[in-house]
């Protein structure tokens, strides 16, 4: 039977200009067994907890009938408390803002501060959506490429900065898909000659090692710092789509010339308060996933392998001249992992104790197929 339907493709519409050769950004979805691509935390909250996000849920149902709190103070004050736990920093509920996800964030930051006729700059390889981000708020991106360790230049960053002025400055710690973390001092050289925002995205610093700090710790001396995080990682609540920043209110009360209206559900709100109050639950698995990847790195470097350090819960490893075909094989061995970052090098997010063996194992195969 014919469908009544008209139907059209995408170059039959308006599409902007800018749009008509993008690709939207995703990792592939495949069933399989043992899936280490998009830096999930692999354990699951606990039945216990369960029950308390679903009694929250329940409760903020109850009122569904009208607005959210549109300034979220209950979980701007429970994320203000978790930080200053976490850093050792006070961090008041002022100083907190929040979104869907640390990528709604991020984007509103440059809906803010960026622009027609305003310049970003980011230091590749680094996340793909901050080309999005730039791409969709009309800002010019301007990248730098990072040392063969992956490190930053800081006399070519700051030489930079002082030739395009950026009105953003986009720093990740650790970042991806490399997992390197920028050295506190790094940050500090690159805030005192920056002429506008500068973000750090944090969204895997609960994995750093000890010795790194937060850049957290600079906010009381940086008005123009924002620091970004998620609940997405290490509180392995990617499913709640919550992430956060911590900056100085007036920072704040920029975001919300360009935020959309109530952009925070009850039920976000009131799950994401009832994971902040259950933390230490919530981040139990964390030293266990950190020991998981320092064993990685040391096992894949026993293998001739060459692998960036690691300050998240993933590590990027290579150098492989047909990486498209070790993805490939492993992928046929049921494990999928993540073709992204310099074209030699592929990303495998840590899993369980189990999955990370099945990894070994298809790795080692495929590498002596090849």
């Amino acid at each position: 039977m014919q469908s009544p339907w008209r139907e059209v493709s995408l170059s039959d519409l308006p599409l902007r200009e800018d749009l008509k050769l993008q690709q939207a950004y995703g990792a592939p979805q495949f069933d399989a067994p043992v899936c280490l691509n998009v830096n999930e935390n692999p354990y699951p909250p606990s039945p216990s907890l369960i029950e308390r996000i679903a009694v929250a849920v329940a409760d903020a149902a109850r009122e569904a009938n009208r607005y959210p709190d549109r300034d979220f103070a209950k979980l701007r004050s429970h994320l203000a408390a978790y930080l200053t736990h976490d850093t050792g920093v006070t961090v008041d509920t002022s100083r907190i803002w929040a979104g869907n996800g640390s990528n709604e964030v991020i984007q509103q930051i440059l809906q803010a501060f960026g622009g027609p006729g305003r310049t970003a700059l980011a230091f590749t390889p680094a996340y793909p959506m901050y080309d999005e981000y730039c791409r969709t708020t009309f800002t010019d991106l301007h990248t730098l490429a990072r040392t063969e360790d992956f490190t930053l230049d800081l006399n070519q960053a700051t030489d930079s900065i002082r030739k395009h002025r950026p009105s953003v400055i986009l720093l990740t710690s650790p970042n991806n898909p490399t997992g390197t973390a920028l050295p506190i001092d790094d940050i500090r050289a690159i805030l005192d000659v920056a002429p506008g925002i500068v973000v750090v995205d944090e969204a895997y610093a609960e994995f750093r090692r000890g010795e790194v700090q937060s850049a957290v710790t600079l906010l009381p001396d940086y008005p123009r710092l924002v620091v970004s995080r998620t609940l997405s990682k290490a509180f392995k609540f990617a499913g709640g789509r919550v992430g956060y920043c911590a900056c100085a209110p007036a920072v704040i009360e920029a975001l919300k010339l360009i935020r959309l209206p109530y952009h925070l559900s009850v039920f976000t709100q009131a799950a994401a308060c009832a994971a902040l109050v259950a933390r230490d639950e919530m981040l139990s698995q964390v030293e266990a996933i950190k020991a998981e990847r320092d064993a990685t790195v040391c096992w894949l470097r026993s293998i001739g392998l060459a692998v960036a350090d690691s300050d998240a819960n993933f590590v990027m490893f290579g150098k492989f001249p047909a990486r498209h075909q070790v993805w490939s094989g492993l992928l046929r061995h049921g494990v999928l992992i993540r073709e992204i970052g310099p074209p030699e090098y592929l990303r495998v997010s840590i899993g369980t104790a189990a999955e990370m063996a099945s990894f070994r194992a298809a790795l080692l195969t495929v590498m002596a197929a090849a």
